[in-house]
């Protein structure tokens, strides 16, 4: 919009008639104006490509956001895949959208946005009602003063939190005499973790789970308790802690025991920082996960800790275990599968080669190999709660055949695409893996593909975000002890919090005989009498 000019219109008429020195003053006056219109031309014109710049860019950061959420669930087949960054794409696809909002109105034309109805709050939390009343039920309107009557109300709910609220036990021995035999009884009180401690099992569990499950360092529960009133050092959490690691590793311990029991076993890795002693730095460690087959009846991880990636962790892990194990293509299994392991493929690994190629140049060879290998995994989820028998003929019956025209379509390919393309590379990765990829047709109980750890193996990898690093190996090799039995929990559908609160209560008295009844496959929650 221009700027209405404060100057008088001058035309031909008025130039004839004006002096030589007020027909300059004139003509002054109007390149004047008309320089000042070209500079709000300039700036409008310039405003107009800042924010065309503005919304472009975050047109497609927003695309990207999106595509990093939405990604994995509009993939079918790589549902598993997600972000482990959920939260975080959730605020920042938010806050893009408002600024696109603000880019593209301005602020006097903004109009309210229609809002979705929100789900009403559960019905079982307890409500407080706080009233919002006229002090004067008398009529203000002036010349009135009429007695109004109460013909509604509207309603708001919002959800209150009140931070956990300490209690105390006090166990009352009571001492009884004989004062003719003049002895003394008094009934003994269980032994606790931490005999002299001033935890309850409660506490304790309360301190793992945030730390170990829900990813709180013990600065932030200190923090956290001191709001509660109750102040715990960070030491004297850290010490409880590790008495807690301690008394949790025979079961720990039980757990790998029974895991190797199984025939199929799922592995994977995933490195995490670890400080060096006396160096101030940290190095690459990792932590590894070994899980019961995505078929097996019982449900289990442990993880383990180790300094490096070497093959030899997941050798010295599983021992003289002979089974098929799933697994990527890391280096580091080979000694295992030379030693009379039988390797199963992961099919997803392979499709994300494609996966990855078409989404790069949209590539026509790969969207041929991802709609062939839809095939296969829609068959997959058909057979996912069936028997391993009924499964197996499924499989022999309509996946095979998919199976054998895709690796002649996929040889087939190979011989037209250059070698050191990313084609090529794509189509190798299967061809060269085509045995392992495929033993799955062959065997029900075998999973397609090794994302059922990755699920395990999730967890960690929100945890690192918050860790920072492990502070030591005993640190990592605790943490990766207490998260096995947390995350074993959560895979048979306890609460953790239940859980451990339970085995820390019972684990004092517990005959070693008896560990494996508190494995979190075999545990059966127990109640305290009252």
């Amino acid at each position: 919009m221009f700027v209405a000019s404060s100057f008088p219109v001058i035309t031909a008429y008025h130039l004839d008639t004006l002096e030589p020195q007020q027909m300059r003053g004139a003509l002054l006056s109007l390149m004047g104006e008309l320089a000042e219109r070209d500079g709000v031309i300039a700036r409008q014109g310039q405003e107009v490509v800042f924010k065309q710049a503005l919304i472009d860019k975050l047109m497609h950061e927003n695309a990207l956001l999106k595509r990093m959420k939405f990604a994995a669930q509009s993939e079918r087949f790589s549902a598993e895949q997600k972000s482990l960054l959920d939260e975080t794409l959730d605020e920042d696809l938010q806050a893009v959208a408002d600024e696109i909002e603000q880019a593209m109105q301005p602020v006097a034309g903004r109009q309210d946005k229609q809002v979705p109805k929100r789900a009403p709050l559960p019905a079982n939390l307890p409500r407080r009602e706080i009233r919002h009343e006229p002090e004067c039920t008398t009529c203000q309107t002036p010349g009135c003063g009429c007695q109004m009557k109460r013909i509604g109300e509207d309603v708001a709910e919002k959800l209150d939190y009140v931070p956990g609220v300490f209690t105390v036990e006090r166990h009352i021995r009571g001492k009884w005499a004989c004062a003719k035999c003049e002895t003394l009884t008094q009934v003994p009180v269980d032994p606790h973790i931490i005999d002299k401690g001033i935890p309850t099992t409660g506490l304790l569990a309360q301190v793992l789970v945030a730390k170990y499950a829900d990813h709180l360092p013990l600065y932030r529960q200190e923090a956290i308790f001191g709001r509660a009133g109750m102040v715990i050092p960070r030491s004297t959490l850290a010490q409880w802690v590790g008495t807690c690691g301690v008394q949790l590793q025979p079961l720990v311990d039980a757990l790998r025991v029974d895991l190797l029991q199984h025939r199929v076993l799922h592995a994977d890795e995933t490195p995490v920082a670890m400080l060096k002693p006396g160096k101030g730095k940290t190095h690459r460690a990792y932590l590894w996960a070994y899980a019961t087959g995505s078929f097996e009846n019982t449900k289990a991880v442990v993880y383990d800790f180790c300094e490096s990636r070497a093959g030899e962790h997941a050798r010295t892990f599983l021992g003289t275990w002979k089974g098929s194990l799933v697994c990527d293509d890391f280096s580091g299994y080979k000694a295992l599968l030379a030693s009379g392991v039988t390797e199963v493929g992961c099919l997803a690994h392979a499709r994300r080669k494609f996966f990855d190629l078409h989404a790069a140049n949209q590539s026509q060879i790969a969207q041929s190999a991802l709609e062939q290998l839809a095939h296969i995994y829609e068959i997959e989820r058909e057979v996912k709660e069936l028997s391993a028998e009924q499964r197996l003929a499924v499989r022999r019956e309509r996946t095979k055949p998919l199976l054998d025209a895709l690796h002649e379509w996929m040889t087939l390919q190979r011989r037209k695409v250059p070698d050191g393309s990313a084609t090529a590379r794509a189509l190798d990765y299967s061809l060269k893996r085509w045995a392992a990829l495929v033993r799955f047709v062959d065997d029900g109980q075998l999973p397609v593909d090794n994302n059922w750890i990755e699920n395990q193996i999730r967890p960690i990898a929100v945890g690192r975000n918050n860790w920072l690093f492990a502070g030591s190996l005993r640190a990592g090799q605790r943490a990766a002890a207490v998260m096995s039995l947390i995350q074993s929990a959560r895979m048979n559908g306890h609460d953790p919090w239940a859980y451990i609160n339970d085995v820390l209560r019972r684990l004092p008295t517990q005959p070693n005989s008896r560990i494996a009844e508190l494995l979190p496959h075999l545990w059966i929650q127990t109640t305290l009498a009252a």
